[in-house]
C-alpha cells in the first residue's frame, strides 16, 4: 500500500497541477486512487490538494458550500456573504486554472469538483496574486443541469438569487445563467471623531453624533458561454458576461460638534457609483506530443458608469448652506489583455514560460467641473520563465519575471515608464508523507491606480481636498515565508512565519496648502511586517464534528514623508461544523486583520454567522443568522499629525435569513472544459471623493 502511494504521488508531483486535469484518463484514474489511499489533504511541493469526501459533496448544493465543507484552515469562507479571504488578503479564484469569480464558483455542481488546489505561494504565471484557490472540475455524464438558489433575509431587503443552466451536444457545451445580489436601504450608523492640527500648531476637534444612514449595494450579472473540448487535444472556450451595478451607495446624516464652541452643524455625507461592465473572454488550449501544451487567452472589458460624492453642511433650523460639495465623474474605460503560455513536462521536472500584454484606456469626465476630461493610458508587458525539479525528498522551483509598465497622461502630455524584475524561488523538503517544510521567496509589482494618478482636484468637505500624483512609480513588494505542514491522526494543518517588505509602496500623503488639507499620493519609504501564524483543522468526532481556524499575529512598521509608525495586532477566523442525518450546523467567527498603510490603520468586517441546512434529494433548505452575537464593526484610524481620526461603520447586520436551492440533472454530458491559465482585463473606475 505504501509503495503504491509513493508511486502515485511521484506521478502527480511531476506535472503542473492544472495541466494534470487535462492530460489523460489514465492520470485521472491514478488521482482517483490517491483519494482512496492518501490522506484527504495531499501536501505537494507547490500546493495543498484537498479531495472532497462523500459527506462534503452530499451536504452541498454549489461550489461555495462544498468549499465551506472542506474547512481549509487558512480560508475564511462565507457562503452567506459570498466572500473568500485568507489572512485578511484577497484570494484569486480559478476554475480549471482559469481565473473566475465567486459567482461562477457558486454555479458549480458539487459532484463535478474532483479536487481543490490551495496555493499559498503562487508562481510567476499567477500575476502577483496573494493566494490562489483552483477548482478542478469535470462535468457529470448527463446531458444538462439546472441550478436555482435563493437566500432572502427576513427583516430587511437583502439577499442573493441565482439560476444557471448547462446543455451538451457531442464535444460542445452551452451555459447560461444570472444572479442578483440585493442590498436595499440597510440601516447604518457612523461613529466618527477627528482632530485637525494646522501648520501653525492650533487644533480643532470635530465630533459626530450619528443621526442614521443607509447603505445600498445591488448588482446583477448575466453570463453565457460556449466550450468545445476534444479530449487530450483541443479546448476552446468563449464567455460573455454583463455586470450591472444598480446602486452602490452609502448615505449618512450626523450632527457635528466643534471644540471651538461654534454652533453645531448638520451634515449629510453620501457617495457611491453605478454602471455596467460587459466582458468577453476567449480561451484556447492545444495539447501537443511529448507532454507539451500551448495556451492562449484573451480578455476584454468596458466600463460605462458614474461615481459621485455629495457633502453638505448647514446650521440647524437654517436654510443657509455652509458647505455644498458635489462631485460627479463619468467613466468610459476600456481594458484588453492577451497571454500565451508554454508548458513542458518531464518525469521529474517542468518548464513554464509565457508573455502577456495588458492595455487600459481610461476617460473620466468631471460633469461638476463643466465637463473637464482626464485621460490616462496604461500599458503593461510581462515575460516570465519558471523551472521546477524534484530530486528525492527535495524539490525546487526558480523563476524570473520582468514587467514593463508605461503611463501616458494625455492632458499634461506626461509619461512614466519602468522595468521591474520579479524573481521567485521555492525549496520544499518532504520528511514523510505527513510532514513537509517549505521556504518560499516571491515578489510582485503594483501599478498606480486611476484614482491615485488623477490630478483633477476633488473637494472632500469644507477644507479637505484630494489630488493625484502623476509622478508615481510602480511599487515593488517582496515576501519570504517559511511553513511547516503536518498530517496527524484527526489533526492536520500548518504553522510558520512570514516576512514582507514593500520599499516604495504607494500610499496617501497629507499636507497643508494655505487653509486646505490636501491628500495626495507618494512612493513612501516603505512598509515592513513580520507575521506568525498557525492554521489547524481538527476532526473532533470523525464524520460528525470538525473545527478549523487560522490565527495570525503581525508586527509592522510604515515610513513615509514626515512619519514613522508601527502597529501590532492579531487576527483570525474559526469555524465549527456538525454534520449528521442530512443536517449541517455550522458557526463562524472572523476577526478582521488590522492593516497599517500610510498613516492609517484600517480593518474589514468583524463578523459571526450561524447556519443550519438540511439536504433532501435534489433540494436543500436552510436558515441562519448574520451577527447573532456582538456588534458589526468596520472602520479605520488615522495617525497623521495633521488629521487624527477614528471611524467605525456600524451596519444593522443582525439579519435572520432562509435559503432554498434545487439542482436538476438529466441525460449524458461530456467531460468538462479544463483550462490551464487565464488572463484578466478589468476596466478601471474613478472614485469620487468622500470623508
Amino acid at each position: 500500500m505504501k509503495s503504491t502511494f509513493y508511486t502515485i504521488l511521484a506521478i502527480s508531483c511531476a506535472t503542473n497541477a492544472s495541466a494534470q486535469s487535462a492530460e489523460s484518463d489514465s492520470l485521472r484514474h491514478e488521482l482517483q486512487e490517491i483519494v482512496i489511499e492518501a490522506p484527504k489533504v495531499v501536501r505537494k511541493a507547490d500546493m495543498e490538494v484537498y479531495y472532497p469526501s462523500k459527506s462534503a459533496v452530499e451536504n452541498a448544493q454549489n461550489g461555495m458550500q462544498l468549499l465551506n465543507n472542506l474547512m481549509i484552515p487558512s480560508l475564511a469562507v462565507s457562503d452567506a456573504l459570498g466572500s473568500i479571504n485568507a489572512a485578511g488578503q484577497s484570494v484569486q479564484v480559478r476554475i480549471n486554472g482559469r481565473e473566475s469569480s465567486i459567482e461562477q464558483v457558486k454555479a458549480l455542481l458539487p459532484e463535478t469538483i474532483k479536487r481543490v488546489e490551495w496555493i499559498d505561494n503562487p508562481g510567476l504565471r499567477y500575476g502577483g496574486a496573494n493566494y490562489v484557490l483552483n477548482f478542478i472540475v469535470t462535468n457529470p455524464t448527463v446531458g444538462g443541469s439546472l441550478q436555482t438558489f435563493a437566500r432572502p433575509a427576513l427583516n430587511t431587503a437583502w439577499g442573493f438569487y441565482m439560476a444557471d443552466a448547462k446543455f451538451n451536444t457531442g464535444y460542445s457545451q452551452w451555459e447560461a445563467g444570472a444572479n442578483l445580489k440585493l442590498t436595499n436601504k440597510l440601516k447604518s450608523h457612523r461613529d466618527y471623531t477627528e482632530t485637525f492640527t494646522y501648520s501653525d500648531g492650533t487644533t480643532v476637534t470635530r465630533d459626530e453624533t450619528s443621526r442614521g444612514g443607509s447603505m445600498d449595494n445591488t448588482l446583477g450579472n448575466v453570463w453565457t458561454s460556449y466550450s468545445y473540448v476534444k479530449p487530450d487535444t483541443t479546448v476552446f472556450v468563449a464567455e460573455f458576461m454583463f455586470l450591472h451595478r444598480f446602486t452602490d451607495r452609502f448615505s449618512y446624516n450626523g450632527l457635528l460638534s466643534l471644540s471651538t464652541g461654534d454652533d453645531d452643524i448638520l451634515l449629510t455625507d453620501s457617495h457611491g457609483d453605478k454602471g455596467s461592465t460587459p466582458t468577453l473572454s476567449l480561451y484556447w488550449q492545444q495539447n501537443m506530443p511529448r507532454k507539451q501544451t500551448l495556451v492562449v487567452n484573451f480578455s476584454g472589458s468596458y466600463y460605462d458608469g458614474r461615481s459621485y460624492s455629495d457633502y453638505i453642511e448647514q446650521l440647524p433650523g437654517s436654510t443657509g448652506i455652509l458647505t455644498d460639495i458635489h462631485t460627479l465623474i463619468k467613466d468610459r474605460n476600456q481594458a484588453y489583455a492577451v497571454e500565451a503560455d508554454y508548458i513542458k513536462n518531464w518525469s521529474n521536472s517542468r518548464l513554464t514560460a509565457g508573455a502577456s500584454y495588458t492595455a487600459n484606456r481610461n476617460r473620466s469626465e468631471y460633469e461638476n467641473l463643466g465637463g473637464e476630461v482626464f485621460h490616462q493610458r496604461q500599458d503593461k508587458v510581462y515575460f516570465f520563465a519558471e523551472y521546477f525539479h524534484r530530486f528525492g525528498k527535495w524539490s525546487a522551483t526558480a523563476g524570473m519575471g520582468v514587467q514593463y509598465t508605461d503611463f501616458l497622461f494625455k492632458e499634461s502630455d506626461r509619461d512614466n515608464h519602468s522595468w521591474s524584475p520579479r524573481p521567485q524561488a521555492t525549496i520544499t523538503y518532504a520528511l514523510s508523507q505527513s510532514h513537509n517544510f517549505r521556504l518560499n521567496f516571491t515578489s510582485w509589482q503594483s501599478t498606480p491606480s486611476l484614482a491615485e494618478t488623477n490630478i483633477v482636484p476633488q473637494q472632500l468637505d469644507g477644507f479637505q481636498w484630494r489630488v493625484g500624483n502623476q509622478n508615481l512609480k510602480t511599487a515593488n513588494s517582496y515576501m519570504l515565508t517559511f511553513r511547516y505542514g503536518f498530517n496527524l491522526p484527526r489533526v492536520n494543518g500548518s504553522f510558520g512565519i512570514r516576512a514582507f517588505t514593500s520599499p516604495n509602496a504607494i500610499t496617501p500623503l497629507l499636507f497643508w496648502e494655505d487653509d486646505r488639507l490636501i491628500t495626495t499620493y507618494e512612493n513612501s519609504r516603505g512598509l515592513q511586517n513580520l507575521s506568525f501564524f498557525i492554521a489547524p483543522q481538527i476532526e473532533i468526532v470523525p464524520g460528525w464534528l470538525m473545527a478549523s481556524g487560522y490565527v495570525q499575529y503581525r508586527m509592522e512598521r510604515m515610513r513615509g514623508t514626515g512619519y514613522d509608525l508601527s502597529n501590532n495586532a492579531w487576527s483570525g477566523n474559526a469555524s465549527l461544523q456538525l454534520t449528521h442525518w442530512g443536517f449541517v450546523l455550522s458557526g463562524q467567527y472572523i476577526r478582521a486583520q488590522r492593516d497599517l498603510w500610510g498613516e492609517k490603520i484600517s480593518w474589514g468586517e468583524n463578523i459571526n454567522i450561524i447556519d443550519l441546512s438540511y439536504n433532501w434529494k435534489s433540494w436543500q433548505f436552510g436558515a441562519g443568522m448574520i451577527m447573532p452575537f456582538g456588534k458589526y464593526d468596520q472602520g479605520s484610524k488615522s495617525l497623521s499629525k495633521w488629521n487624527r481620526n477614528e471611524q467605525h461603520m456600524r451596519l444593522d447586520m443582525r439579519m435572520p435569513y432562509i435559503s432554498i436551492s434545487y439542482n436538476l440533472q438529466w441525460g449524458r454530458q461530456k467531460r468538462g472544459a479544463e483550462k490551464l491559465i487565464d488572463i484578466n482585463a478589468d476596466a478601471d473606475r474613478s472614485t469620487a471623493g468622500g470623508r
